[in-house]
């Protein structure tokens, strides 16, 4: 469906406004009362009329009206103002009608500085309260009245009379900072903005204090409260870098003048890119430069680099509506590892792209996944939109169609097509069409196959020698879902890129691809009988990939020398998705994890880890569990003796958290008495002021002392989260609590979350760390279900009921999938509703396979 037909077919629950008129400029002044949680505003909206009225439909939420008027001098006209809250829409209407053309709408009105996390919001941190706002998806309505929807972009002008001990960030550069109108205030005045969607106006105000620097002439500073702006200094380095990538990738040089970076101590979402000034969690921005750990660098330049891109993809052109979320987000996700990339090759980020992809392929797979390009009516909906679909879905498909038309085709598209809508606003149909002009490649064919049906493709692999000659490849795509049933009619225009075993050099780095469009796609191979045929080279491919068992078994050999990092991940990845639906046998995926044990990838074992973590949490008896145990020490333990538990100087980021791996696994998985009461006399130590832990290690000893640990170390993590400086150390020791198996420990633990101690935005995701740990998880239910009334105000908030639901999916019985959906349906949460569909899915397909698996996992181990 086009964008047009899409915009004609919306529900009145849409909650748009009517087309014929639009805004040009907003002139915003607050005054804002941060110690009385309140602000007071004016504001001048310059608009285009298309056809005479009487009436202007504002969006307005939680705003109190005191004066409007409509149009300049002798012409101004006193406007009646009509709140509809369940449309969140104010009805300006005057006594004559305005003709078309330009005109004005005055208002002056007053708020409150909510505790809810989005709007104009307090925040509270360091002792004081500060004035945030997050505006994304619709939530500008809030401060102020306007045209809140991303199709009408306009400039804004915002001034703010604050007090006089604080500071104020805005999108626009500092212009004026002058005394008054009151001896205790000051008034700050900032440069309009470009064009831009409402969503993206920011606003903060407090005794924030900053970090400078710049990058090719831009100004950048990080900004967070007095106590943690040494923690800032990390993200400056990285933005500094990342933003002189992007101006040597992009052909539009950072368009915004100036980039602020602010750290707010309550923040429901991780970031946010408002324009030239991107408000972040502290978590994700702040890092003690001394210590922090690698995962926690890769976190800070991974957001920052996000965000980053959002200034081009989101920001400068933004999707015309919320259907196409992922113009923003996906292609922020997939832009943000081109940086991180090539300024730490270390990193292995083409193992994180893989993991990208291994997420959406998981949540792809489910019946009630959706398209990329998906309706979005209702406030709830939209927000609902931000998922794995939008985020790793999106830029798994960009990576896709780069890798089959080239970077440097695929480059000039990027560029062609923000150059042709900077400062306005495209759809799905726009890109495709420019990647398909820059590449002469179909790409606006293939492309809406993958963006406009949900799912996710099986291509089916079957290799034949006919006369001894030849290699005949036989590639047969269908939907694949994780339940093993049939698929429907759906299919893709697939671009397929496979190697062979003889590694010989062809054409297109040593790779072939074809474009699998119908049921089965033959290709030829004119060098002899290859024992096998890899067909997702670089794991780049959006699809599962399905070999015959004698394929595989003779590929099997050569994984570890013939195989690359992403593609031995996405190997055993989709043999894991073969199990889970029934099409392979387990005793195949573990004989391919077996041969993982001189694994030295951190992100490829971490991912065979995870699955067996999870195959010994749903799959293994009391009976097998001493065997499973067994077989995880002997495939670790070579690893854990070549590296040891004490890091050297001489180890590189990867070795340093291939170590981590190893030492979780084998401390939990493998349940080694020797790991277990290692980690608790480093961590007591540490905890008592001696050596500190290495920082990219401490989360598994911190995790394993707290599964073995006792009331003594509960009271000891606790103190360590009150009193920790940095977000890492505060979380990694809170979030520890959840670890604990005691019953008394636990529910000491789950208590936390109707106090201060566990800020509203990390509830959700504090009480799902115990819903994901079977000792915890029936103990957390029933305190998340019996003490709902007093826990739902804080979950709720911004996404966070998401993050609960999902968690639920980690239950494994019938009984508790009933529960589950039995409370929900009485306690509806309807930004959840996808979720929630999703959890149940997850939960009914881990019954199947324990039922078909388990007994089959028993006879492997025997046989070992």
């Amino acid at each position: 469906m086009t964008a047009a037909l899409l915009l004609a077919a919306l529900p009145a629950s849409a909650q748009r406004l009517p087309a014929d008129v639009r805004p040009d400029r907003y002139d915003l002044a607050f005054t804002v009362d941060v110690a009385g949680a309140r602000f007071e505003g004016t504001e001048t909206i310059r608009v285009r009329v298309a056809k005479e009225t009487t009436r202007i439909v504002l969006h307005a939420l939680d705003l109190t009206f005191q004066e409007t008027t409509v149009g300049d001098g002798a012409g101004a006209q006193t406007a009646t103002v009509t709140l509809d809250k369940n449309a969140q829409t104010a009805t300006v209407t005057v006594p004559r009608p305005l003709k078309p053309g330009p005109t004005t709408v005055h208002v002056r009105f007053a708020g409150v500085l909510n505790d809810q996390l989005h709007g104009f919001y307090l925040s509270k941190g360091n002792g004081r309260n500060y004035a945030v706002t997050q505006f994304e998806s619709t939530d500008a309505r809030r401060a102020f009245p306007c045209f809140d929807e991303p199709a009408y972009k306009a400039v804004f002008s915002v001034t703010l009379t604050v007090d006089r001990n604080d500071v104020a960030i805005s999108n626009g550069r500092l212009l004026s900072d002058t005394p008054g109108p009151s001896r205790t205030q000051h008034t700050l005045k900032f440069g309009d903005t470009p064009k831009m969607s409402s969503y993206l106006v920011a606003m903060a105000v407090g005794d924030f204090q900053c970090t400078s620097g710049a990058a090719d002439g831009i100004p950048i500073r990080v900004c967070a409260t007095p106590d943690k702006k040494e923690l800032t200094r990390v993200a400056l380095e990285s933005a500094q870098q990342i933003l002189h990538f992007y101006d040597s990738y992009f052909a539009i040089k950072y368009p915004f003048g100036k980039l602020d970076i602010l750290a707010v101590p309550d923040f429901a979402a991780g970031a946010m890119e408002n324009t030239a000034a991107i408000f972040y969690r502290e978590t994700d921005l702040l890092a003690d430069a001394k210590s922090a750990s690698v995962s926690t660098r890769k976190t800070v330049a991974s957001v920052l680099a996000h965000e980053m891109a959002h200034q081009w993809f989101g920001d400068l052109v933004t999707m015309a509506w919320w259907d196409d979320i992922w113009l923003n987000e996906g292609f922020a996700t997939w832009m943000a590892n081109k940086p991180l990339a090539a300024l730490h090759p270390e990193w292995e980020i083409a193992v994180d792209e893989a993991h990208e992809n291994r997420n959406a392929l998981g949540l792809d797979s489910l019946k009630s996944t959706r398209p990329i390009h998906a309706d979005a009516d209702t406030p709830a909906q939209i927000d609902e939109a931000f998922d794995a679909i939008a985020y790793e879905k999106g830029a798994s498909v960009l990576r896709m169609v780069e890798s089959f038309v080239g970077p440097e085709a695929f480059r000039r598209g990027i560029n062609e097509y923000l150059s042709k809508h900077a400062y306005g606003n495209a759809t799905s149909e726009d890109f495709s069409k420019s990647i398909a002009a820059s590449s002469k490649q179909p790409v606006d064919r293939m492309l809406p196959t993958f963006v406009n049906q949900p799912g996710v493709p099986l291509v089916s692999v079957a290799l034949s020698c006919p006369g001894g000659n030849s290699t005949k490849v036989a590639f047969s795509q269908q939907r694949f879902l994780a339940d093993g049933a049939p698929s429907r009619d759906e299919r893709w225009q697939t671009p397929v890129c496979y190697a062979f075993a003889d590694g010989k050099r062809v054409p297109n780095d040593g790779r072939e691809c074809t474009l699998v469009s119908n049921d089965s796609t033959g290709v030829a191979h004119d060098h002899g009988c290859e024992p096998w045929v890899f067909a997702n080279v670089d794991a780049r491919g959006y699809y599962r990939t399905e070999y015959t068992p004698e394929l595989l078994r003779a590929m099997i050999p050569d994984v570890g020398t013939k195989l690359t990092a992403p593609e031995r991940l996405s190997l055993v990845d989709d043999e894991w998705a073969m199990v889970k639906a029934g099409r392979h046998s387990i005793a195949e995926y573990m004989s391919l994890a077996a041969g993982f044990g001189r694994e030295h990838t951190s992100g490829v074992l971490g991912d065979i880890t995870g699955r067996l973590s999870a195959i010994k949490e749903d799959l293994v008896t009391d009976a097998t569990r001493p065997a499973f145990e067994a077989f995880v020490r002997s495939l670790l333990r070579p690893l854990y003796d070549e590296l040891g538990m004490t890091p050297v100087s001489a180890d590189d980021d990867n070795r340093r958290q291939l170590r981590a791996v190893v030492v979780s696994a084998l401390g939990d998985m493998g349940n080694e008495p020797d790991i277990a009461a290692r980690a608790r006399a480093a961590l007591d130590r540490a905890l008592a002021g001696g050596e500190a832990l290495d920082p990219t290690l401490a989360d598994a000893i911190v995790s394993i002392a707290a599964t073995h640990g006792d009331a003594k170390l509960f009271d000891a993590l606790l103190a360590a989260a009150d009193k920790a400086t940095s977000p890492e150390d505060r979380y990694r020791y809170l979030y520890a609590l959840a670890h604990f198996t005691d019953p008394r420990l636990i529910d000491r633990g789950l208590e936390l979350a109707t106090t201060d101690r566990v800020r509203t935005q990390d509830a959700a995701i504090y009480l799902a760390q115990f819903l994901v740990h079977p000792a915890s998880r029936e103990r957390a239910w029933t305190f998340v279900t019996e003490r709902w009334d007093a826990l739902a105000p804080k979950v709720a908030i911004s996404g966070g009921d998401v993050n609960l639901v999902h968690a639920t999916g980690a239950f494994c019985d019938a009984r508790s999938k009933d529960r589950v959906s039995s409370f929900f349906a009485a306690h509806p949460l309807p930004a959840a509703a996808r979720a929630l569909a999703q959890a149940q899915e997850q939960i009914g397909n881990c019954i199947r396979l324990r039922d078909s698996q388990s007994p089959k996992l028993a006879e492997w181990l025997s046989r070992r």
